[in-house]
């Protein structure tokens, strides 16, 4: 199997999964929310803030799928360097809010990390690509 049909599924894959995530927090935030490794929740109704992060998971999919669908592979690989950095600050709410060690670096930081493989792996694969010089057209005479 090719570089490219690997990074292809794992991109997919990361982009199925943080668009299902986000879509269970959107509508249902009461019950998805207990696995995301915090301790304890507010009192009274957080469902808002919960579906806040539901809507930001579902745009960084749907940006992901666009570059994916696209064919900007090596923006696609920017995104998800860049995209990584919400799955590690998620992990670093569960830590300093004293929530679950388990889940801050089981999910979040593990999912971050592998992010960041498939990122680094779809930049080495369009490396070439993107430094090889365009060769002009031959001019008719």
């Amino acid at each position: 199997m090719s570089l490219k049909k690997i990074n292809t599924i794992l991109a997919a894959a990361f982009i199925l999964f943080i668009l299902w995530f986000g879509t269970e927090y959107i509508l249902s935030p009461e019950t998805t929310a207990p696995g995301y490794g915090l301790p304890s929740w507010p009192p009274g109704d957080g469902d808002g803030f919960l579906i806040i992060k539901g809507i930001r998971d579902v745009v960084l999919a749907l940006v992901l799928g666009v570059l994916l669908v696209t064919g900007h592979r090596r923006a696609l690989g920017w995104v998800l360097l860049v995209e990584a950095l919400a799955a590690y600050g998620d992990m670093t709410n569960v830590l300093a809010h004293h929530g679950s060690v388990a889940t801050a670096l089981g999910v979040h930081c593990l999912t971050a990390t592998l992010m960041v493989v498939n990122g680094l792996l779809i930049m080495r694969e369009t490396r070439n690509v993107a430094a090889a010089p365009e060769t002009p057209a031959p001019q008719p005479a």
